[in-house]
């Protein structure tokens, strides 16, 4: 009877369960009062930014390892004293025979590195003038909105050229224009009526969605758009609900981001719920405004 109260006493029937929690390792990065970073370092990769700054050496590589691996096999064959003729019989042939097959492999490839370049990429002067045409009749809130998209897209973006085409009437042509053949100082005025019963315009309509033309001289559209500057890199056609259309015309090929898309898409939203509003009591005959 004691000895059962003694063991309860010395080992307890409900021990307490020890809880395992799991710590998560956290990096800390602060700056001492020195000014200096505390903290993990971005790696560097050597080799990538060697290639970067030696992008000519790096292409030609290929050229002097098959150059040298040629001449080393040439002088393994004249030292050795074997015979200049390859002989199938025999190993060291065979393996020289592929050795020149390889060395010639890296020639034509390192040819092939220097003849392929990428095209660089840069803004060009849009061969035209500026204008500026606001349809006459819009109230002036409309004109501030519209005044604020251009600058808008001007300023942080590579937009050079900024048509709005509403319900078959052209409400704004700001920018850079191509010159009329007929007065060289005059820039080439929208035809709504027909861009919009063009083709780009009608597959534009049908998908609902914009539309980025990043190299526009690969496009057979770009007849479409005569009142653009003749050098025009990028466009993006953004759709204005199922009235209208925004042409926004850059410098830069491939200049518009993904950002600048979806910013655009936003303006375009905005623009046509305003326009929707006042383009069905306007005149249709759009003219200049200064």
């Amino acid at each position: 009877m004691e000895a059962g109260i003694l063991l309860r006493l010395v080992v307890p029937f409900n021990p307490p369960r020890r809880r395992f929690t799991s710590r998560r390792r956290s990096i800390r990065a602060s700056i001492n009062p020195q000014g200096g970073y505390q903290g993990p370092k971005p790696k560097t990769n050597w080799v990538a930014d060697w290639v970067s700054k030696n992008d000519d050496v790096a292409r030609s590589l290929p050229i002097y390892v098959g150059g040298v691996s040629l001449l080393a096999v040439l002088f393994n064959r004249t030292v050795s004293g074997i015979a200049y003729v390859a002989d199938a019989s025999s190993s060291q042939s065979r393996a020289d025979l592929l050795t020149l097959g390889l060395a010639v492999t890296n020639i034509l490839n390192g040819l092939v590195w220097l003849s392929i370049r990428p095209k660089s990429i840069y803004a060009v002067n849009p061969n035209g003038v500026e204008c500026r045409r606001i349809h006459p009749y819009l109230p002036d809130s409309v004109v501030s909105e519209l005044l604020w998209a251009w600058e808008s897209l001007s300023d942080v973006t590579c937009c050079r050229s900024l048509v709005v085409v509403y319900d078959s009437i052209c409400i704004l042509q700001i920018g850079f224009a191509d010159v009329s053949q007929s007065n060289g100082s005059e820039p080439i005025a929208v035809d709504a009526d027909k861009l919009t019963k063009g083709p780009l315009y009608n597959g534009l309509a049908k998908s609902g969605s914009q539309s980025y033309l990043a190299n526009l001289s690969l496009y057979p559209g770009k007849s479409e758009l005569p009142f653009l500057p003749s050098n025009t890199q990028a466009v993006i056609l953004q759709p204005l609900g199922d009235k209208g259309i925004a042409i926004v015309g850059g410098d830069t090929i491939r200049g518009f981001t993904t950002s600048d898309q979806a910013w655009i898409t936003l303006i375009g939203e905005k623009l046509d719920s305003t326009l929707a509003k006042t383009v069905n009591v306007m005149p249709l005959t759009p003219q200049e405004k200064s």
